[in-house]
């Protein structure tokens, strides 16, 4: 089985019939047919509200997730697997707004380029960001031109594989010295894991929720 762009788009729609729950379970978000309004909790000065890009390319053969490797020297999420996104500013519109405007700095994708058809569940994220995913289709082709002092890599990896339920592995590992349990995807040679697998995981769940 392969994902297209019309079933994935279908299942979508079939999950909006439901009501939202934050993927954290302490927040929730208003959406419309095409403008994201942010959740009233975004006003909590204690979370700091950013955006992500989740971009699905149209390929022929498949539907493929857009992902980036970030370099090792920022200071949150060092080389770590992400979406392109980032921290809103004061004269974004809309959660929308800010990941599309991130995801040009970053790899240098114009919104243009992105069609906009839904969105996740807000993510909270331990370093203290309240993220709200943007689910966009984009249609090869295109040219990308990433940030080289924030991006080290972009790649593309397989819809099917890295939302299909029996993919989540569960690991531990120690974070300040502290053992910690999570989630995460081993694709090939990389591991996604952190707030993108946490995302990705809201995307099975509605992807995968009947599909034997």
């Amino acid at each position: 089985m392969t994902w297209s762009k019309g079933s994935v788009l279908k299942k979508l729609a079939a999950h909006n019939d439901y009501p939202r729950h934050d993927a954290n379970r302490n927040d929730k978000s208003i959406s419309t047919k095409k403008h994201f309004v942010p959740s009233q909790k975004r006003s909590n000065k204690s979370l700091i509200p950013a955006a992500v890009l989740v971009p699905l390319v149209n390929r022929k053969d498949e539907i493929t997730v857009l992902l980036t490797k970030r370099t090792d020297h920022l200071n949150n999420h060092a080389g770590q697997i992400s979406f392109p996104g980032g921290q809103m500013d004061q004269n974004d519109r809309s959660p929308e707004h800010t990941a599309l405007r991130e995801t040009e700095e970053e790899i240098g994708l114009t919104g243009q380029l992105v069609e906009v058809v839904d969105h996740l569940n807000d993510y909270v994220v331990g370093t203290g960001f309240l993220v709200s995913p943007i689910i966009g289709f984009i249609e090869p082709p295109f040219l990308l031109n990433p940030h080289e002092n924030e991006v080290a890599e972009v790649f593309e990896a397989p819809l099917y594989f890295i939302t299909h339920p029996d993919n989540f592995e569960h690991h531990t590992r120690k974070i300040n010295r502290i053992e910690r349990s999570f989630v995460a995807i081993q694709w090939n040679d990389r591991l996604i894991w952190g707030a993108t697998a946490g995302i990705l995981r809201d995307l099975s769940h509605r992807l995968w929720s009947d599909v034997q």
